[in-house]
């Protein structure tokens, strides 16, 4: 019985080298559908991971709290029934954070945020750098871990003292080849001593400004007093614009910039950015409401802030890209459906031009499902063929579409396996019809066909 249909199948084998050019032909329906659906699947695979990677990095369940900086905010200059009425905001501060950590039930962790951009200075090496002032929570917030080293410690983030933890870049760059670790490194004008640094993270993604994800590796991180103290305090530009009667002026640090060519002109808010973590991803919305509320209230009804959710803006960004990739997911396998129809057209088109060789295997012994598995064979043979080398196609275009555009692709072995399963079920769906109408040949008509 097994020798009888490999008997079968070799006669379709032979067919098909017999004419090598309509097989091609035949099968390139196939190929670029079997290349399309990977090089399409890769490429939605390769969108989930970067998500994935964004949400890692952005944290869980995160709110972040970002200033509104323009001229005239924070003035309060509005009319009221055709008067002037003055409202003062005294922008973000390290108040509002110690505020969101009394009133706020839901707040795991939390922290503020200052940046700077200026100068590194090392043993004759200078290179540019952002300074961010941030607690401690920030890393654990952030799942930022540390290959060497440790965090502030309650002194010096109560003190404000000189102390940072650098990005990988920034250790690889001044310190290659010894431990940076006790070390001293120029930010500006103030003279650092490192006491950690971060592990290095290659995670490639596009878009991170719109999520606040930050490039740690050039990084260097202080307390955030000690950037208050020692560098850039845009409270003391505020104080100087508050109304007179303001009593909040004596609760923030006065300190001058290092650095003058930082504009503050506009910018009177003490943070630049506050990030909430809340315990559980439900409890985003309620808090994020209660935080705008807050907000608004100890700004003097002045909207100068804005609060989004991260995570949430991700996800969304993810629903969008999967129906995106079931579209052209969709539109690629209209190409092996193509493929399929046109293995069907071109095996009756076979049928009719061997009608003389049914014809004589059924005269000799051949039955019905002898002539059924050598077409049948014959249409898998092809789909096989075009799905091994559309999965070659497919492999070859999607690292072609990660090297040209910067697009991150991945290529599943499960993505992989589908697509050449669905082209074998290619060629057995759409060549049974043709291989069941030969074999139905009366085989004394087929030998007199002419």
């Amino acid at each position: 019985m097994i020798s009888r249909y490999y008997h079968d199948i070799v006669i379709a084998f032979e067919s098909i080298l017999a004419n090598k050019l309509r097989s091609f032909l035949t099968a390139l329906g196939i190929i670029f559908g079997v290349g399309a659906v990977i090089s399409m699947l890769a490429i939605g695979k390769g969108a989930q991971q970067e998500i994935l990677e964004q949400i890692k990095m952005v944290g869980v369940n995160n709110i972040m709290i970002t200033p509104i900086v323009n001229p005239n905010s924070g003035t309060g200059e509005e009319e009221d029934n055709g008067k002037q009425k003055s409202k003062f905001s005294p922008g973000l501060s390290l108040k509002d954070v110690d505020a969101i950590n009394e009133v706020l039930p839901t707040v795991k962790l939390i922290s503020p945020e200052i940046s700077l951009n200026s100068y590194v200075v090392q043993n004759g090496k200078r290179a540019t750098a952002k300074l961010i002032g941030v607690s401690n929570e920030y890393f654990e917030i952030f799942n930022l871990q540390l290959s060497g080293g440790a965090v502030f410690n309650d002194f010096q983030e109560e003190n404000g003292i000189t102390v940072c933890i650098i990005g990988a870049n920034i250790a690889q760059t001044f310190f290659s080849g010894e431990n940076p670790v006790g070390k001293y490194i120029k930010f500006d004008k103030v003279w650092l001593r490192v006491v950690g640094v971060l592990e290095r993270n290659d995670v490639k993604i596009s878009g991170f400004e719109n999520t606040g994800i930050n490039v740690m590796n050039d990084n260097i991180y202080v307390p955030v007093k000690t950037m208050l103290l020692r560098y850039q305090n845009r409270a003391l530009i505020a104080t100087r614009r508050a109304p007179a009667t303001s009593g909040w002026r004596s609760h923030f640090f006065f300190a001058t910039s290092t650095n003058p060519s930082q504009n503050t002109s506009n910018n009177y808010h003490q943070l630049d950015r506050i990030i909430v973590q809340v315990n559980e991803s439900y409890e985003l919305d309620p808090s994020t409401k209660i935080l705008s509320r807050m907000l608004l209230r100890r700004h003097q009804d002045v909207k100068d802030f804005e609060i989004t959710v991260p995570e949430l803006l991700l996800k969304q960004e993810q629903r969008t890209k999967d129906i995106f990739n079931i579209v052209l997911g969709a539109i690629a396998s209209i190409s092996l459906l193509v493929g399929g129809i046109g293995i069907m057209n071109i095996m009756f088109a076979s049928v009719m031009e061997r009608i003389k060789e049914i014809g004589t295997r059924l005269a000799i012994g051949a039955k019905k499902k002898d002539i059924v598995a050598q077409f049948l064979a014959e249409a898998v043979l092809i789909s096989i063929t075009g799905g091994i080398i559309g999965v070659i196609l497919g492999i070859v275009s999607a690292k072609l579409i990660t090297h040209f555009s910067g697009i991150l692709t991945l290529i599943s072995p499960s993505s992989v396996l589908i697509a050449f399963v669905v082209s074998a079920s290619v060629g057995i769906v759409f060549g049974y019809s043709p291989a069941k109408r030969a074999s139905e040949k009366d085989p004394i008509e087929s030998i007199r066909y002419e």
